[in-house]
Formats: structure tokens, sequence, C-alpha cells
């Protein structure tokens, strides 16, 4: 007689999916996350894409992974390790094996476990377990591929159809595991196949069957449930990644302003989205051109600028390369423009789908000639709307080009996101010259932010020329006087600086004085706030300084790490803003922890270096 099942609680589970990249794990992987969300837990997810458009499939190279982790309190990492690894094939098992947590459970598709697939996996016995050194793991076999087939066998779904499906077979297996409740997922097969009725009903069934399968193997030996959170504010929530994010930030600055928006772009991973979402908002009067390629791209939004328009350019590391010179114009021309850079594991083409911030100082220097510009970066998915929008803001209303990073990380990372009220948001009022204006000078300054008017053409009496070539400090005419030079340097650097005056003061989570500063910033956030939590709950003093405004840094800075006996900043690259803070704060040390392996921070890698630092080694 079997023993009864029991429902064990837990306020934490991490659950990653993988398999081959035509798996489908990534909607599965969503489908899960989006439930739990629904179901009122806290989520945060990372999608992990293999480089290669098209691996071999089978092979490792080819694996394709999404992890989410769900809690009843706030989730800011999507977990170091998971509890529960669903591998589709034995690839997804070899890549993915490593990050499962010690005895965790372990679900595989055991029809692919035949010779050809261990071979093409790699593998060089028929044992994958012992292999990989499993035996303590529990490692459940189950006939997915087999199962679906069986399940949808009289669905009038072609064989290839059919055996798409498993994905779902494998969620319904998950979904019980955890107490998930069907619904969400089956209105979603409503609301995208509503014009194909027998793939909705084919999904529905096999989803279910899984569920069931899940429920009457006796390996399965209890199932779990997360409680929904308490402490999550109330309000209309949907789950947003860190490109749409972006994406609706430049629609608000758009409606803010009074102004339509442009966004002339090339398509590049992982920025192509970004591009993808405005291009579906002409309703809200959103114009967008995929260009010939990234030179284009942003020449036709400085034209855009110039037009009237907000205009924005998105792009990634390689694409930020070639728009350089073009930067550069919109520095000389001082036109509003916002520059995206989704930051990807470089030099060169390098790893297009895994995230770093290597380009900080391409962002901050890298255009000839004395060029400065704003930069500011986002640290979580949901956040990249309020630092798109503060983007827009900053730009229309100082007459400058500002460059926002992101990373793949946040950019294809979810997270629950409440719904703002654009009430809530500020006003932007560019500085718009009347038609009519008598003596207009196109380089003539408001006192406040140095910002030169902002002149549409074709408006009687605003005639003015611009281009790349230096421009007199008033009149905007051609100009080779050196002293006049030098004036324009220097007030395209103190506008810059004026910046300052307009952003807040940083912050620091934490004591304000103590034993240790962690510094980040951009997408590191989760994971350098999630370790200080973890330090700090053991009683040491360590407090978190993480940075969003680049450039200019906020008036506060040294006066912050004047307070603590040692500072450690930790990014993912060899220490570009470590460098940055040297060249800004001479006077202090600082030590470093950098990580360029194309992977986000793991938690346990942190706690481990902040003891490290706190014990003097």
């Amino acid at each position: 007689m079997s023993k009864q099942k029991q429902v064990l609680e837990l306020d934490h589970v991490v659950v990653r999916f993988s398999g081959d990249s035509g798996d489908g794990m990534q909607l599965t992987g969503t489908l899960f996350s989006d439930a739990s969300a629904l179901f009122g837990n806290s989520v945060c997810t990372f999608p992990d894409y293999p480089s290669e458009i098209r691996a071999p499939q089978g092979t490792v190279s080819g694996v394709s992974g999404f992890q989410v982790s769900i809690g009843t309190k706030k989730v800011n990492t999507p977990g170091d390790y998971c509890d529960v690894l669903i591998a589709m094939n034995p690839a997804a098992l070899r890549a993915n094996a490593k990050w499962v947590k010690a005895g965790g459970m372990i679900i595989v598709d055991a029809d692919t476990f035949n010779e050809k697939g261990l071979q093409r996996a790699g593998f060089k016995t028929d044992n994958p377990i012992e292999e990989l050194k499993l035996e303590d793991y529990k490692v459940i076999f189950a006939d997915i591929t087999n199962l679906t087939k069986e399940s949808l066998k009289d669905s009038g779904l072609d064989m290839k159809s059919i055996v798409r499906c498993k994905n779902m077979f494998a969620l319904g297996m998950v979904y019980y595991i955890f107490d998930r409740p069907l619904n969400y997922t089956e209105h979603y097969y409503e609301v995208k196949f509503k014009k194909k009725p027998e793939v909705i009903e084919a999904n529905k069934k096999v989803l279910k069957d899984g569920y069931n399968y899940a429920g009457n193997i006796q390996a399965i030996a209890n199932t779990y449930t997360i409680p929904s959170s308490t402490t999550i504010p109330k309000g209309t929530y949907r789950n947003v990644n860190g490109n749409t994010a972006t994406a609706w930030g430049f629609i608000a600055a758009s409606e803010k302003s009074g102004l339509p928006l442009f966004c002339g772009s090339y398509p590049i991973t992982p920025a192509t989205e970004v591009l993808i979402e405005l291009a579906k908002r002409k309703d809200l009067g959103v114009k967008t051109l995929q260009a010939e390629d990234e030179i284009a791209g942003i020449c036709t939004s400085i034209g855009a600028a110039y037009a009237g328009n907000f205009a924005v350019t998105s792009t990634s590391g390689p694409g930020l390369s070639l728009k350089s010179e073009a930067m550069g114009l919109a520095v000389m021309t001082e036109l509003p423009l916002v520059i995206v850079n989704v930051q990807r594991g470089g030099p060169s083409t390098g790893l297009p789908t895994k995230t770093e911030q290597s380009d900080l100082f391409q962002a901050l220097y890298g255009r000839n000639g004395e060029c400065p510009m704003v930069v500011i970066a986002a640290s979580t998915p949901s956040n990249c709307f309020d630092f798109a929008f503060t983007a827009g803001k900053i730009a229309m209303e100082h007459m400058t080009p500002v460059v926002l990073l992101t990373d793949g990380y946040i950019a294809n990372g979810t997270e629950p996101w409440k719904i703002p009220s654009m009430k809530d948001f500020p006003a932007i009022n560019p500085p718009i010259v009347p038609e009519g204006t008598e003596g207009y000078m196109p380089y003539a300054r408001d006192e406040k932010r140095l910002a030169r008017s902002w002149a549409f053409p074709g408006k009687k009496g605003l005639e003015h020329r611009v281009g790349g070539l230096e421009k007199d400090f008033i009149k905007g005419s051609v100009s080779h006087d050196p002293i006049n030079h030098q004036k324009m340097t220097d007030i395209r650097a103190a506008k810059v600086e004026r910046v300052k005056e307009f952003i807040p003061e940083q912050d620091v989570f934490g004591d304000k004085e103590g034993d240790l500063l962690v510094i980040g910033w951009g997408g590191t956030y989760g994971h350098l706030l999630t370790a200080v939590q973890k330090i700090r709950e053991e009683g040491k003093s360590v407090s978190l300084c993480h940075f969003n405004y680049i450039n200019p840094l906020p008036k506060n800075v040294k006066e912050i790490f004047g307070h603590y006996k040692k500072i450690l900043v930790c990014e993912l690259n060899m220490g570009q803003f470590a460098n940055y803070l040297r060249m800004n704060f001479q006077e202090f040390n600082y030590n470093q922890f950098n990580k360029v392996q194309g992977l986000p921070f793991t938690v346990v890698e942190l706690v481990d270096k902040f003891n490290k630092v706190l014990e003097g080694k």
C-alpha cells in the first residue's frame, strides 16, 4: 500500500527548464513564471539562450535554458542553483547538472536518452547519471515524448505538431509538483491559439495529462506549495522584461513631453526587442525605422530629433561602436537623443546571448574628441521603464544625448511590475522656441541647465545651421576660432556636469557607516542586494551603494565613501567602474571583484568574497 503524499510548504523555490533550442523551453519557463506571478508569488527569471543561431540538434552548444525563482517574499535574483531541473535531452542534462542543488530533483525525458542522444551530448558511457555523479540526486526518468504521443493520438494533429507539445507535458508535471493552478495557462492557450481550436484542446489535454501523470507515479513522493505573498503592495501587476519596459518608458516620456516618438535602429541581439515593441505602438503615434545598418539607424534618429521628435536608437556593444561618430554629431549639434546599449559579452561578436558590463568605458569615452555624454544605467527589468523615462527627460530638457545602459540579463529577465499611473510621473518640458521669436540665437543658453533652445525647421524666423563642424558660441555658424573652440568644449562638459543638480543624491542600503561598502552598478543589483542582506543577517557590518547615475555621478558620493573602512567594487568586467571611481575619487582604496564569464554573479560567490575582504584576505 502506497504512502499518502504530503503537501509541504516552502517559502522559496528555483526551477530550471532546459532542452534543445527547438524544445520551447523559453515558453515553458515563461508560462510557469506567469502562473506563479498571477498566483501571487514574487518572481525573477533568467533566460539562457545558445549563442549559435541553430546549433546541431542534441548538442550541448544548442541547449536553451530558462530559470525561474519564486517566493513568498520579494525575490531579487533567479537563484544560484535550482531545486528542480527539467532536462528534455541528454545535452540539457550535461549542460545544467552543475546548477542543481545537492540532492535536488532532476526530471528527464527518458525517450531521448538513447545511444544517438547520449553520443551527441558527448557522454562516453551509457550511464549519464553515474558519469555525472548524480547518484545522490532524485532523478526521475519519464517517457515524456511517448506519453505526449499517446495523449494526443486522437487530436488530429500531425506527428511533428504532437511532439512539439512535449514541453507542455513536462510543464504539467511541474505544475503538479508545485501546486500551480492550470487555469492561467489554459487561458493563455485560448488567447494565443483562438483561431486554432484543435491546438487549444491539444495543449490543454497534454498539460492535464502531464499533471495527472506526476500525481500517479510513486517517484514523486510529495508536492510543494509556495504561498502567495502578503508583502507585495496592492495594485495591477504584469510580468515584464527589461526590453519591453525600456520601450514603454520611452512611450511614457513621449506622452509627457507632447512630442512624437521616433526610433531608428538596426536589429542586434539582445536589443532587438526594444525596436520590435516600439513598432507595435503605431496607435500611440510611435514611428519606427528598421535601418540598413547601425550608422543609418542613429543618423535617422538625429534627423528626427532635429525635426522635433523625441528620438531614440537601440543597440548592443558592436552597434555602439558603429554609432560612435554619429553620437559625436549629436553632442556637437546638442540635440536630444537616447542611445540604448543592451550590453552583451564581447569583444567582437563575442557572446551575443550572454550578459556582461564591459561597455562602460565605451559609453563614457568611445568617441573622438572631447565628447562628454550623460550615462545612466538601469538595474532591474522593471526599472528599465523608469530609467528610459528619465533618460528621455534629461535628453529633452537638457538638449543633450544620453546613453542608457542595460544588459542581456535584465533585458531578457522578467519580474512582476506594478503598472504605474501616468499622473504620478513628472512633466517633461523641452526648451522649444515658439515660432516668431525675435532675435533667435541657436546656441544661446538658459543659465539653469546650460541647454540651448530647440527650434524646429520650417518655422519663420528660426532659421539656423547645424552640422558636425564647430559652432560659434552664440550664433551656431561654423567657427574655427581657437578661443571659441575652447569655450564650446568647456560649455558642453559643463552642461553634462550640470545634470548633477537634477538627479537624486546617491542612497545606501544598510548602515550609513561601517566596515565594508559594496559598490555596484546596473544589472548586478539583485545579486548584490541579496548577498548583502544575507551577510547582514549574520550580524556583519556591510552596506550596498548601487549606482544608476554614472556620468555625472551624484553629488554626495565622496561623502558616502568616507564613512567606510573598506570599499569593494563588484562588476561584470575587468574593473571599468572601479577605475572610473579612481579617476574621480583618488583618495580612496578600491578592492575589486570582477567576473567575465557571460553569467551574472552568484550570491554564494559574492558572500564568500565579502567575508574574505572583511577578514583582510
